[in-house]
C-alpha cells in the first residue's frame, strides 16, 4: 500500500523530536514552520557555485521529454514539487548528502545507457533503494557484525543498545522516504544498509561510500544492502525502551534461509582510494 504523509497541519509535533527527523535540525524551520519553503529558498542553501539546482516540476518541465535522472545529469534540473513532503526531503538529502546524490544519478545514467530510461537493471533497484531508504552504518565493534548477520535483534538492540549511542555504532540517514515516513507516529521503519568498518576513526564515512558507490564497488544488487530496523535504536520509537518491544516488534524479521550478506568495507587508517579494499560480496 503507497503510504501517504499526513498534512502539513496534521503532522504530530513530537516526531520532529525523535530520530530520524530530530538528525536534521538545520532545516527545522522548513519542517515545522507554518509554510513550505519556495523552490527559491531550497536553492539559496545551495552551496555558492553548485551546478544543480531544483526546479519545480510543472507539466512544462516534464514535456521535455527527459528522464528524472537524465534531466539532472544534463542540465542540472532536481524536478522537486512544491508543498511536497517527499521531494522536499529529497532537497534535504541534495543538501547535505550531494556526493552521494551525484554518486547515484552517475550510476543511474550508465545503467540507463544500457537497460534504456523505460527497463531497468538489478543495479537500478539497489541504487534506487539506497536513494529511498538507505543508511550508512559505521561500526567500530565487529562484534556487532555477527548479531546483524544473524538477524539477532534481541541482542543487537536491546542488550546492545548502548552501542548505538557510545560510537561503537553510527547510523546516518541518507534516504529520504525514511524521513517521509517518520512523519506518522509510531511508523516501523527500516532502513537499507551499508556498512563500513572504522575501527581506527579513518575519516569522513560519507565520502567512502560516495566513492564505492561511484565506482560500482557497491550497490551492484538489492541484495547488497542490509535490513535495519530502525525502530529498534534507542529514541528511534515510542516503545524501544521497553523490554517487551524487542521480543515482539513485527519489524524484527527473521534471516531467510541461505541469505548472506556482503562483506562490509574496512576503512583502514589513512585510505583514500577504495578500489585497494576488497569488498567482494559472500554468496547470496
Amino acid at each position: 500500500m503507497r503510504y501517504i504523509a499526513p498534512a502539513r497541519d496534521n503532522v504530530e509535533p513530537g516526531v520532529f523530536s525523535r530520530w530520524p527527523l530530530r538528525g536534521w535540525p538545520e532545516y527545522n524551520t522548513w519542517m515545522q514552520g507554518e509554510r513550505w519553503p519556495s523552490i527559491d529558498e531550497l536553492n539559496a542553501a545551495l552551496p555558492v557555485g553548485q551546478r544543480e539546482r531544483f526546479v519545480a516540476q510543472t507539466t512544462s518541465l516534464l514535456d521535455d521529454g527527459l528522464h528524472y535522472e537524465q534531466r539532472i545529469a544534463e542540465c542540472g534540473r532536481i524536478a522537486t514539487r512544491e508543498a511536497n513532503w517527499h521531494d522536499l526531503f529529497n532537497a534535504f538529502a541534495w543538501l547535505r548528502y550531494p556526493s552521494l546524490k551525484r554518486a547515484l544519478n552517475a550510476r543511474q545514467m550508465e545503467e540507463i545507457a544500457i537497460m534504456g530510461p523505460r527497463d531497468r537493471s538489478r543495479a537500478q533497484y539497489a541504487l534506487t533503494h539506497f536513494d529511498e531508504a538507505g543508511v550508512i552504518v559505521t561500526l567500530r565493534d565487529h562484534a556487532l557484525l555477527a548479531l546483524w548477520d544473524a538477524h539477532d535483534w534481541f541482542d543487537l538492540f536491546w542488550r546492545e543498545r548502548s552501542a548505538w549511542s557510545d560510537g561503537r555504532a553510527v547510523v546516518q540517514v541518507f534516504g529520504h522516504a525514511l524521513l517521509e515516513h517518520a512523519l506518522s507516529p509510531g511508523k516501523l521503519l527500516v532502513g537499507k544498509a551499508l556498512v563500513f568498518l572504522d575501527e581506527q576513526d579513518s575519516g569522513d564515512v560519507v565520502a567512502h561510500c560516495a566513492q564505492a558507490i561511484r565506482d560500482g564497488a557497491a550497490l551492484q544488487d538489492p541484495l547488497d544492502l542490509r535490513p535495519l530496523p530502525l525502530s529498534g535504536l534507542p529514541g528511534w520509537h515510542v516503545d524501544s525502551e521497553t523490554e517487551a518491544f524487542h521480543r515482539h516488534t513485527p519489524c524484527y524479521q527473521p534471516r531467510r534461509e541461505g541469505r548472506a550478506y556482503p562483506v562490509p568495507v574496512a576503512l583502514p587508517a589513512g585510505v583514500t582510494n577504495l578500489q585497494q579494499i576488497a569488498t567482494t560480496p559472500q554468496s547470496r
